[in-house]
């Protein structure tokens, strides 16, 4: 299988400031790599020990479909892992996952590396071409789809594979151009689950009692990689909803006594403006985590009331981190809703080139950082540098260690050579009156080459006001970034799996109008 060797590196690791981690049970080995210690040698080995531990606990859960315990969970994967060997599999083949969100996806994907394959999970919403692309690329010589039956054969549960061996091949959401595979290995794997249990401090021997419900697609790495997999390791349940709406959100973490949320903050305000909010006993649930998108202040306070017992926490990742790089715990939340929080407890962070105002592209390194981009070598010569991941998103790291997102660097706004960074902006508009949601972006301009637009979402039964907006604008931003444009639309903003806005079909499809604002 394809690999990348990192090599010794004199880029300096940021200091890690006050992180409250639990940092035991961490070497580094000689190129300077944190690396968990006793982790299991592979998923395989993680899902035997649980199952082992808990045949009887209930381990997977369809809203409104199947059961299964953690016995019924082995056993009809391991019936998956000889069908696909049946059917020719061999360790190291690539094996498309194309199912909807459910039981048979978490067979799937597991069968398959019961199987000793990799596993690709394809985004069931890329574009037909896209998913082609995706298929041919990986090189998949089998595919799981909808109506058709799972591969069902004598059972199979390969052992075999070991911490550097690709387990699955995660396509990034192909914003510009076509999609790059991230190569995931099993300890790519097993690190982020080790990271999620301790940035999210949940109890291990509590694992029972533990109830996550999956709301986000499993093909992202948020579902899969930092919930399910995290709940198959301490041997809790996982809830998956197959399709989102808000009403069954709520009404499934009240009738399955939730304990473990996460989501993007949109949706969180969505659930918390019904005005049926009150009728919903949410008491069950003791953790809250969000990302992909700027928090105002004003929903932490709502979570707050609404969760009272609940503690927050605010993740950052890529797919290329295998879903947790950054963690802001709940001490920290309420007072700093605009960082996505410190260095994971294996994860280094450095900057590269940074501004006159501590700005550059944020570097990570850790065993959480995947392999390599398959069948792409440039691609992953130019992203995975001298062992450090250039990760694409501009950032400050202030003297408490507190990562600060400002912007893609893609997404960067160059206003006749000022600066806008655009997360900076939709920080503040996230606060603003009348506001559910909003994406900033640059809108052509001849004498500026660029200025500020905004795209905004008002929320629902709410009188919007451009001017209300402006007006609180102006009185916490410079007057450069005030937004001179503004599109006011009721459909939810595009966002990949993550809960990430796309900006690209905001820039290109959206009529802006005549200025509001005149610099």
């Amino acid at each position: 299988m394809e690999s990348v060797e990192p090599v010794e590196s004199a880029v300096e690791p940021r200091p890690r400031g006050a992180a409250p981690f639990d940092l035991s049970g961490i070497t580094r080995d000689g190129r300077g790599v944190a690396r968990y210690t006793g982790l299991p040698s592979s998923l395989v080995t993680m899902l035997r020990s649980t199952v082992d531990r808990h045949p009887e606990v209930e381990a997977l859960v369809e809203v409104g479909g199947e059961r299964l315990s953690y016995r019924q969970l082995w056993d009809r994967s391991a019936r998956v892992a000889g069908g696909l060997r049946e059917a020719g599999i061999r360790p190291g083949d690539r094996v498309a996952n194309l199912l909807p969100a459910g039981v048979d996806w978490v067979l799937g994907f597991l069968g398959t590396q019961l199987a000793g394959a990799v596993a690709v999970p394809v985004n069931t919403r890329f574009a037909e071409p896209e998913i082609e692309y995706v298929l041919r690329d990986s090189g998949a010589t089998f595919a799981l789809r909808p109506g058709a039956p799972l591969p069902d054969g004598r059972p199979c549960a390969a052992e075999e594979a070991g911490p550097a061996d690709t387990a699955a091949i995660f396509y990034t959401s192909g914003t510009t151009g076509f999609p790059k595979g991230a190569m995931t290995t099993h300890e790519n794997f097993l690190s982020n689950i080790e990271t999620a249990l301790r940035v999210i401090d949940l109890d291990r021997a509590s694992g029972p009692a533990q109830r996550n419900l999956v709301s986000v697609p499993l093909f992202h790495v948020t579902g899969c990689n930092s919930q399910l997999l995290v709940q198959l390791a301490i041997g809790g349940t996982t809830v998956v909803l197959p399709a989102f709406e808000v009403q069954a959100f709520l009404r499934t973490v009240e009738q399955e006594r939730i304990t473990v949320l996460t989501s993007a903050p949109a949706i969180y305000a969505l659930a918390l403006a019904r005005s049926d909010i009150g009728a919903f006993d949410l008491s069950s649930v003791t953790r809250v985590s969000y990302g992909g998108a700027p928090i105002a202040p004003a929903l932490i306070a709502r979570l707050r009331e609404r969760f009272p017992e609940a503690a927050l926490g605010n993740g950052f990742g890529l797919t290329e981190t295998s879903s947790i790089a950054t963690f802001l715990p709940d001490a920290w939340a309420a007072a700093h809703p605009d960082s996505v929080g410190f260095a994971a407890p294996v994860v280094d962070l450095a900057l590269a080139a940074p501004d006159g105002a501590g700005v550059g592209e944020l570097l990570v390194r850790g065993p959480n950082v995947v392999a390599g981009y398959w069948n792409k070598p440039e691609a992953t010569r130019d992203t995975f540098v001298d062992g450090w991941l250039h990760s694409g998103d501009l950032a400050r790291i202030d003297d408490e260690g507190l990562t600060h997102i400002v912007d893609r660097a893609k997404d960067m706004i160059n206003r006749g050579g000022e600066n806008v960074y655009s997360v900076e902006v939709e920080n503040a508009l996230a606060g603003a009156p009348g506001v559910a949601d909003a994406a900033v972006v640059g809108v052509p301009d001849e004498m500026l080459g660029e200025k500020v637009g905004a795209v905004i979402v008002p929320l629902p039964g709410t009188v919007f006001e451009i001017g209300a907006v402006l007006e609180h604008l102006r009185a916490t931003l410079a007057d450069f970034k005030v937004p001179q444009f503004v599109a006011v639309r009721d459909e939810p903003l595009p966002r990949n799996p993550g809960g990430k806005i796309l900006k690209r079909p905001l820039r290109e499809g959206t009529d802006w109008g005549p200025p509001v604002h005149g610099r």
